[in-house]
C-alpha cells in the first residue's frame, strides 16, 4: 500500500463572531490592550458593558466583535462598529480595537481578524475599513502597512470626554 501524505493541518486558530459567552474574555483582552498601550487604568469596561453593547435584548447592537480562539481559549479580538461616509454615501467599518495576546503573535491571527473584517466590508458593499493607531506603536504600524493600509496624516482625531464632555453638554 503506497504511503499517503498526511492531511494538511488546519490553522492553529479559528476566527468567529463573538458570542455572549465571550464577554469576560473581551473585557480581559481590553485590559491587556490598555496595559500594552500604557493606560492600564483607562480600561473600565466590564463584561456587562460588553454584554449590553454587543448583545442587547430587543435592540440592535451598538458594536460587534470577532474573536480568535486557539485550543479552546480566546486569544485575540476585533471590536468594531458600522460607520458611514457622507462622501461615498455608503457604510464602512470602524475597527475600534484589534488585539492579539503577545505570546500568540506571529501566527497570522491579527491578519486573519483583519481579513475577516475586510470580507465583511466587501460582502456588504461597504467602502471603508478604518481605524486609528498610536503613533509610537511601530509594530502595529508596520503590520497595517504590510496589509496595504495607509496613514491619513492630514487628519487629526479629536475627542471630548469626561468633564469637558459634560461642560459641552451644558451640564
Amino acid at each position: 500500500m503506497p504511503d499517503s501524505a498526511p492531511e494538511p493541518a488546519g490553522p492553529p486558530f479559528t476566527i468567529r463572531p463573538a458570542t455572549v459567552d465571550d464577554v469576560d474574555d473581551l473585557a480581559r483582552l481590553v485590559r491587556e490592550l490598555a496595559r500594552y498601550e500604557k493606560e492600564p487604568d483607562a480600561a473600565v469596561a466590564t463584561p456587562d458593558h460588553f454584554r449590553e453593547a454587543l448583545f442587547p435584548r430587543g435592540a440592535s447592537p451598538a458594536a460587534y466583535a470577532h474573536v480568535a480562539e486557539r485550543d479552546g481559549t480566546v486569544v485575540g479580538m476585533a471590536v468594531w462598529f458600522v460607520s458611514f461616509s457622507t462622501w461615498t454615501g455608503r457604510h464602512g467599518l470602524w475597527l475600534e480595537d484589534l488585539f492579539v495576546e503577545p505570546p500568540q503573535r506571529g501566527l497570522g491571527i491579527g491578519k486573519a481578524l483583519l481579513t475577516e473584517l475586510a470580507r465583511i466590508c466587501t460582502d456588504r458593499g461597504w467602502t471603508r475599513l478604518e481605524w486609528v493607531v498610536l503613533d509610537w506603536n511601530a509594530p502595529a504600524i508596520e503590520f497595517y502597512r504590510a496589509q496595504g493600509a495607509h496613514a491619513l496624516d492630514e487628519w487629526t482625531t479629536y475627542r471630548v470626554a469626561g468633564e469637558a464632555l459634560h461642560r459641552l453638554a451644558g451640564g
